[in-house]
C-alpha cells in the first residue's frame, strides 16, 4: 500500500468534523498511478504537488456537464470516466474515454466552456487540479505544454474513431471496440458493467447489444453474467474489432513512446 492509499484510508476513520480540515497528501509514488503525472520529470510534478488533490471519484458522478464552465482537470489513477454527449432529448451518445492514460477538463483559456460532458463510470481516485494552476504551470513551458499537446493529439484520434466506428462499423465491432477501451484503463479482464450502460454508451438498442454479446461469447470472447463481462480472449476482440480500435491504441502507444523525450 503507498503513502496516498494510507492517507485515504487515515481519514476515513476520522471524526466527522474533521475530514473536510484534512486534506489527503499527496506523495510521488501515488501520482505514477496516472501515466501523465508520471511522464513528467520529477521536478516539474514536484512543483505542482501543492496544487493537486486526490480524490474520490464515485460511479455515476458528473465532474462538469456540456457548456459549463472549466474549473477543475482530472488526471483519473484507478477511476474510469467517459466524456458524454447529451441531445436535448436527452439521448447520450459516448464520444471518448479516459482513464489512468490521460486527463479530462483541460482548458487553456480563462472562461472556456466544456464541449462534452464527463461522468464517472467506473469507481476510483484519480487527481484534481484548478484549472488555472494548470494553465499557469502550461505557460512555463518545457515538458508539461509538449506533453498535453501529444495526450490531445491521442484523445482526437479516440474521438475520430469512434465517429468514423459508429457509422461504418458493425454492432459487434463496437461493442468489441467498447470493452477493448475499458479494458486497456481496467487493473484485470472483468467488467462490472449492464448491456443497458452499454447500449446507452453507444446509442443503439439494448435488444442489438444482447445479440452481440451473445454471438462473442459463443465465439469464446467474453463470458457475460449479468452485470459482469470477463474477457477471455483478448486478441481475438482485437481481431473483431479490426481498424475501429487498432487506430486509436497505435496513437497512445506512440504517445507513450513520444513522452520519453519531453
Amino acid at each position: 500500500m503507498n503513502n496516498t492509499q494510507v492517507a485515504v484510508s487515515d481519514k476515513s476513520i476520522m471524526p466527522i468534523g474533521m475530514r473536510d480540515a484534512v486534506r489527503p497528501v499527496v506523495s510521488y509514488s501515488g501520482t505514477q498511478q496516472n501515466e501523465l503525472l508520471a511522464a513528467l520529470p520529477r521536478h516539474v510534478l514536484e512543483s505542482l504537488f501543492e496544487h493537486l488533490e486526490l480524490v474520490q471519484l464515485p460511479f455515476g458522478k458528473e465532474l462538469f456537464e456540456y457548456g459549463s464552465k472549466l474549473e477543475n482537470v482530472y488526471f483519473p489513477t484507478t477511476a474510469i470516466i467517459s466524456l458524454l454527449y447529451v441531445m436535448e432529448d436527452g439521448a447520450t451518445t459516448e464520444i471518448a474515454v479516459v482513464g489512468h492514460e490521460g486527463v479530462v477538463g483541460v482548458s487553456m483559456f480563462p472562461g472556456e466552456r466544456a464541449m462534452s460532458t464527463a461522468v464517472v463510470q467506473s469507481a476510483g481516485y484519480g487527481y484534481r487540479l484548478k484549472a488555472q494552476a494548470l494553465r499557469d504551470a502550461f505557460n512555463q513551458g518545457g515538458a508539461l505544454p509538449q506533453l498535453l499537446m501529444r495526450y490531445n493529439t491521442a484523445l482526437f484520434a479516440q474521438m475520430a474513431q469512434n465517429a468514423v466506428g459508429g457509422r461504418h462499423s458493425s454492432i459487434e465491432q463496437k461493442l468489441c471496440r467498447w470493452l477493448l477501451d475499458r479494458l486497456d484503463r481496467s487493473p484485470s479482464n472483468e467488467l462490472k458493467v449492464t448491456q443497458e450502460m452499454i447500449s446507452i454508451m453507444l446509442g443503439v438498442r439494448r435488444e442489438s447489444i444482447t445479440a452481440a454479446a451473445g454471438k462473442l461469447q459463443e465465439d469464446g470472447l467474453i463470458t457475460y453474467r449479468r452485470g459482469n463481462i470477463t474477457v477471455l480472449d483478448r486478441a481475438g476482440l482485437e481481431r473483431y474489432a479490426g481498424e475501429c480500435y487498432k487506430v486509436a491504441k497505435t496513437e497512445y502507444d506512440r504517445l507513450l513512446v513520444d513522452v520519453a523525450g519531453c
